[in-house]
């Protein structure tokens, strides 16, 4: 009991004070540029209380993180304990397709939570059949995965990519055998941290401290098609994976003619296909799916999402064929979460957002806006700026090796700007699809501040 309430108490006496004017200011580039460097929070503050009293000591370790405890946010604004706004230019890793706080998402939250949130998937939901129907017929429409059969609801992209494992798995050895089991992924990719997902994100950080995984997982190179012939057996592989454009690994986008000579192999050999879209779909390249790009001959068999799909609410998917559907039995896979009528409702307005050739349009001249500053940046400094990578709301900027990007990462934070990194030493720029263009503005503005600053 004692414990509680001094809990209650602390966070009673660190509630952020709003007449301490703590807001950044910045200015577009029309003005005089002038910002403010204000350095993260310390022990004694708002927020080190917090983080010092009441989180961390309880809280396992995982990310590193900076004193920074978000409070709420609006649109592609986003605020802390001690009221200080930022651009977000992160939604929160390509999550928050739609913006904090979307007030139709707000109003979806509180009338279902009124009617159903739970009933298991002992049976039928309306939220859930909906959302599957809508999730296969839209991505036929919007020239996505030309023929998509069936979904599977569950709670996270990691979930997603674990159903496709085992469903190419059951694919593989229905179709040639219990040797038919093994799995090719690629440099640089990313696919989740459960002991399946991890065991094909070939990231030694990663998987040495959790050694052995999975047996069985081959490492091609992308886009170099021989390197995957030097793997691929049909009758060991049971599926190849890969994502359209890689996220965590550097904003790289995979070659069309690659993608095109991936699928014809994987067809020579019997194996499944699967894209990993988690990140990279449902808007964010600037089509419905990324491969949606691509000419039906590199469409998979296989895709998987979440993140956007539920704007914050955790919700995930995979989708497949007809040919997967036809291996799988009642019982092979399941989830006590998956298709809650709750995450389903969000799923389906934001796909109906998103499948929309308006929408879609704005996130194009959104990512115009986009390139053209950032290579206006890059062409600023070519010692020291690689190139600018990604496509849509999916870009990067990528730095050689003797730049401490994380330097500009704190200096943006510090200047009211919220932006992640990937690997190759890139700074990753995933914002909200709907984020408004006067702050893709006053954000890039503060970017190349900070570029400025620490090149």
């Amino acid at each position: 009991m004692l414990r509680s309430v001094t809990i209650k108490n602390t966070l009673r006496c660190i509630k952020p004070q709003h007449a301490l004017n703590t807001s950044f200011k910045f200015y577009s580039s029309t003005s005089i540029k002038k910002f403010e460097n204000i350095p993260d929070a310390n022990d004694d503050s708002h927020t080190g209380q917090f983080v010092n009293t009441v989180s961390e000591p309880y809280t396992v370790t995982t990310y590193a993180r900076p004193k920074l405890v978000l409070t709420h946010g609006k649109g592609s604004y986003i605020y802390d304990l001690e009221d200080r706004k930022y651009i977000d230019f992160t939604a929160g890793i390509a999550v928050t397709c739609l913006g904090h706080s979307n007030e139709a998402i707000t109003e979806i939250l509180q009338d279902q939570s009124t009617k159903l949130l739970h009933c298991s998937n002992l049976y039928y939901n309306l939220p859930a059949g909906e959302l599957a129907n809508k999730l296969v017929n839209k991505t036929k429409e919007f020239d996505g995965l030309h023929d998509a059969s069936r979904v599977f609801l569950c709670n996270s992209g990691t979930e997603a990519n674990e159903a496709a494992m085992k469903f190419a798995r059951k694919y593989g050895k229905s179709h040639g055998g219990d040797s038919k089991t093994e799995f090719i992924t690629f440099e640089n990719s990313f696919h989740g941290r459960s002991m399946g997902a991890l065991s094909i994100t070939p990231n030694p950080k990663y998987q040495a401290p959790f050694a052995p995984l999975i047996p069985g997982v081959n490492i091609a190179k992308p886009n170099d098609i021989e390197s995957v012939k030097n793997l691929i057996s049909k009758d060991k592989t049971c599926a190849v994976i890969i994502e359209p454009i890689q996220g965590e690994g550097g904003v790289n986008t995979i070659d069309e003619s690659f993608l095109i000579e991936l699928r014809k192999l994987c067809d020579e050999n019997n194996v499944l296909l699967i894209y990993d879209e988690i990140q990279c779909g449902l808007g964010r390249s600037g089509k419905l799916w990324a491969h949606s790009h691509l000419p039906k001959e590199a469409h998979p068999d296989i895709v998987t999402m979440a993140k956007a799909l539920g704007n914050g609410f955790p919700i995930g998917a995979t989708m497949i064929t007809e040919k997967v559907e036809n291996v799988l039995s009642v019982g092979d896979h399941g989830t006590t979460y998956g298709g809650n009528p709750l995450g389903a409702r969000i799923g389906s307005y934001v796909v109906d957002e998103i499948a929309n050739e308006e929408f879609l349009n704005k996130v194009n001249e959104k990512s115009d806006r986009f390139l053209k500053k950032l290579n206006k940046i890059a062409e600023t400094h070519p010692e020291k700026i690689l190139k600018v990578k990604g496509k849509g709301l999916l870009l990067g900027l990528q730095f050689k090796e003797n730049v401490e990007i994380n330097k500009i990462v704190v200096c943006c934070r510090e200047n009211g700007l919220l932006v992640i990194t990937a690997g190759m030493n890139t700074i990753r720029l995933v914002p909200a699809l709907n984020i408004p263009n006067e702050v893709i503005d006053e954000g890039l503005n503060i970017l190349e501040h900070c570029i400025n600053k620490n090149l």
